[in-house]
């Protein structure tokens, strides 16, 4: 594997639902898949190499326009998923620091907050690989509570990208460098990460997120380390 990998990768992984519409499925077995798929990418990254990896699990609005069946059943498999997850050596044995970003502590039910709330305990002192889930994220809802955060404790001082950047949910995070999105619909969603992608690279591809695999996240790390980053030079 290239020497030249990014420190930081997002993901956008569309396509659960119409893998399983593809395949004659209801809308749940394709995010099923598409958290077995979540799991593997996430141990394949860090076995190549890479320290930050970001994944948007769930939208605002997936919560708040989808049909409310699919969403509980959004909200069980994410239960089960990190119920799951806390139980997995892996996390410990590769010393991985898990957190959870979003509007999630306002839109989640109290049992799924409580296993998010172990596993961020369990792993705040990893700092070996660092893995992040967007829960309930919105990236205009973010600046927006960002610039709000800020002006009310800064009334009489002017922002700079520092600043900025220090009142973000991310704010522990660096820039993201490369952001893949899978589906085959090469367009931005809900302000993703809109402050940390202002340099990212991007990455596209046709595939569904349930067939997205190690050969393709290859693809895309190849990708990133033959382009020359100009960071806006």
């Amino acid at each position: 594997m290239t020497p030249n990998l990014p420190n930081h990768i997002a993901v956008i992984p569309d396509g659960n639902r119409r893998w399983a519409k593809a395949r004659n499925l209801e809308p749940w077995i394709g995010h099923e898949h598409g958290a077995k798929t979540v799991k593997q990418i996430v141990k394949d990254s860090f076995g190549l190499g890479i320290k930050y990896f970001t994944f948007w699990a769930m939208s605002e609005d997936n919560i708040k326009k989808r049909n409310t069946l699919e969403v509980k059943f959004l909200f069980k498999l994410i239960g089960k998923i990190f119920e799951d997850f806390e139980k997995d050596s892996y996390t410990h044995d590769n010393q991985i620091n898990v957190d959870f970003l979003g509007s999630w502590e306002q839109m989640f039910p109290e049992d799924v907050k409580e296993i998010l709330y172990q596993i961020k305990e369990k792993t705040k002192n990893y700092n070996k690989h660092f893995l992040t889930f967007l829960l309930a994220y919105d990236g205009k809802s973010e600046m927006l509570k960002t610039i709000e955060k800020f002006s009310k404790e800064n009334p009489n001082i002017k922002p700079t990208p520092e600043l900025i950047k220090n009142y973000s949910c991310t704010k522990n995070l660096p820039a993201v460098d490369l952001v893949v999105r899978t589906g085959g619909e090469p367009h931005w969603s809900a302000g993703f990460m809109m402050w940390d992608v202002a340099d990212s690279q991007l990455y596209f591809t046709e595939t569904l997120w349930p067939d997205f695999n190690k050969k393709e996240l290859e693809t895309a790390l190849g990708n990133f380390a033959k382009t020359k980053r100009k960071l806006g030079a």
